[in-house]
């Protein structure tokens, strides 16, 4: 990975199509290697988990709508879905300069699923509670992360004792990585190491998914 970084690191220097296009060579190299971690990691996850294959993160941004017209992302990224309806959540590695970490979660769930799991929480949040307290949950990820709304959502009491989860949009949790770390022969087992800390948490939330209020499958 040291090569990838240190074409991103270019990249940022000088982020126009000619540059890129002078170095098309280099980083075809470079998205070569990366394939061949990305897909390392892919086949140890199936040995745990059903996955759905791997997306591969394009580098050309688009900048259509964007105040930023840097037409390459100075990052690499891949993500690996899980087998659904039954199986919720999305593992992802973000290779950045700096940057790195390995997440997951459910970060654009759609309405129905977001009121859903808000509902639950607005019911209890013993399962979600015992989730992010237990020590491997803290040691991998030290929090459950992920934006949210300013206030309490359209039907939601601002007073409930939940609120700071239940205004929540994202539910995401993340490991960050160093370089030196990136780097290590050991990278890829951590990374699946990783993936299977999340799931007591995309357990219960697969679950969450795919009953009603009273438990019953949808």
């Amino acid at each position: 990975m040291k090569k990838a970084f240190e074409f991103l690191k270019q990249l940022e220097r000088n982020n126009t199509r000619e540059w890129f296009a002078a170095h098309k060579a280099e980083y075809e190299a470079v998205v070569k290697e990366n394939k061949a971690l990305f897909n390392r990691i892919y086949a140890e996850l199936q040995q745990h988990d059903r996955v759905n294959g791997i997306h591969m993160y394009r580098i050309y941004r688009d900048i259509r709508f964007s105040k930023d017209q840097t037409p390459y992302k100075t990052h690499f990224g891949a993500g690996y879905s899980r087998l659904k309806p039954m199986l919720r959540g999305g593992y992802y590695i973000h290779l950045e300069p700096g940057n790195s970490f390995v997440g997951g979660g459910f970060w654009g769930p759609d309405a129905k699923d977001l009121l859903r799991i808000r509902k639950e929480l607005e019911i209890s949040t013993t399962e979600i509670d015992k989730i992010t307290s237990d020590r491997t949950f803290i040691n991998y990820f030290k929090e459950l992360k992920g934006d949210s709304v300013k206030t309490a959502p359209r039907g939601f009491d601002k007073s409930h004792p939940a609120i700071g989860l239940i205004r929540k949009k994202q539910y995401v949790v993340m490991r960050p990585f160093t370089d030196q770390e990136v780097f290590s022969d050991d990278f890829a087992k951590e990374a699946v190491l990783t993936f299977l800390a999340m799931r007591p948490f995309f357990d219960y939330m697969s679950e969450v998914l795919t009953t009603d209020l009273n438990g019953q499958p949808l």
